[in-house]
């Protein structure tokens, strides 16, 4: 049986193709589709609104700064749990089965061509057509900066997370205190430096193989779910990234090409 089919959501979405902002706006948990196919994987339905199955609130923040920046944006069409868009393919949490308490039923026996078949119907999409939107940058002679956007959740195993956002970084540090420094600046707030997560490799395959693997500027934002839960709060954190975003795309040396890194699997 195919994994998709007439129906199903495309396996990525693409805004802003043309739009003339030095920056690629990227989101890998965008989506809680699951393919008609596979039947939400066995689980119920609560499970596939909450944080396991995608990153509640980030597609929306993608979309907003692609349009706020006029930037192109390239959206994963699938949930996580379907595969998750940055993981290697060879990282068992590629295909969860298991999460935050949740078995994940439909994960459980997969065999090596369930997994091609999978990779094949929406990883390798996604993340091809994110090498050819870096491939038209670089016919234009364009140095586009790579912005990956997470969300996490409040609380995770009991414990509380007081950060209202985090930066993650590895290799592109300067463009990391860039926007940490002016996060920070902003009245109230409480920023992560590589908190909630790590940002250093192996954690990061998207940024990993489309901006370090190209020596291409980046950074990798991720803003807490519960500040995301109305109209109101995803506007607002639009409003405070793509002004600061759009501040430090204007300056030149944020745009500098960086060492290549060669990818990891």
């Amino acid at each position: 049986m195919p994994p998709f089919g007439r129906g199903d959501p495309a396996p990525f979405v693409v805004l802003e193709e043309h739009g003339p902002a030095p920056a690629l706006v990227v989101c890998d948990h965008a989506s809680r589709a699951f393919p008609q196919a596979l039947d939400r994987l066995g689980l119920p339905e609560l499970p596939s609104w909450q944080h396991i199955a995608w990153d509640i609130g980030a597609g929306e923040i993608a979309r907003g700064l692609a349009h706020a920046l006029g930037a192109p944006a390239v959206l994963a069409g699938y949930s996580r749990l379907v595969v998750d868009c940055n993981r290697s393919p060879h990282d068992e949490e590629a295909f969860r089965k298991e999460s935050d308490g949740w078995t994940i039923p439909g994960n459980q026996d997969l065999t090596d061509h369930d997994r091609r078949v999978r990779l094949a119907a929406f990883f390798d999409p996604y993340h091809d057509c994110i090498e050819a939107m870096v491939g038209g940058f670089r016919g234009r002679g364009v140095v586009p900066m790579l912005i990956a956007v997470h969300s996490f959740s409040p609380t995770l195993a009991g414990n509380t997370r007081p950060w209202h956002a985090g930066v993650l970084w590895d290799r592109d540090e300067a463009n990391a205190r860039r926007l940490l420094h002016r996060l920070r600046a902003q009245k109230g707030l409480v920023i992560g430096d590589n908190e909630p997560y790590s940002g250093k490799h192996p954690a990061n395959y998207t940024i990993d193989h489309h901006a370090k693997a190209h020596g291409l500027p980046h950074v990798c934002i991720e803003v807490r779910q519960d500040l995301l839960s109305s109209p109101a709060g995803i506007e607002r954190w639009v409003r405070l990234l793509a002004r600061i975003i759009g501040d430090i795309l204007a300056e030149p040396q944020s745009l500098q090409l960086l060492a290549k890194v060669a990818p990891h699997d």
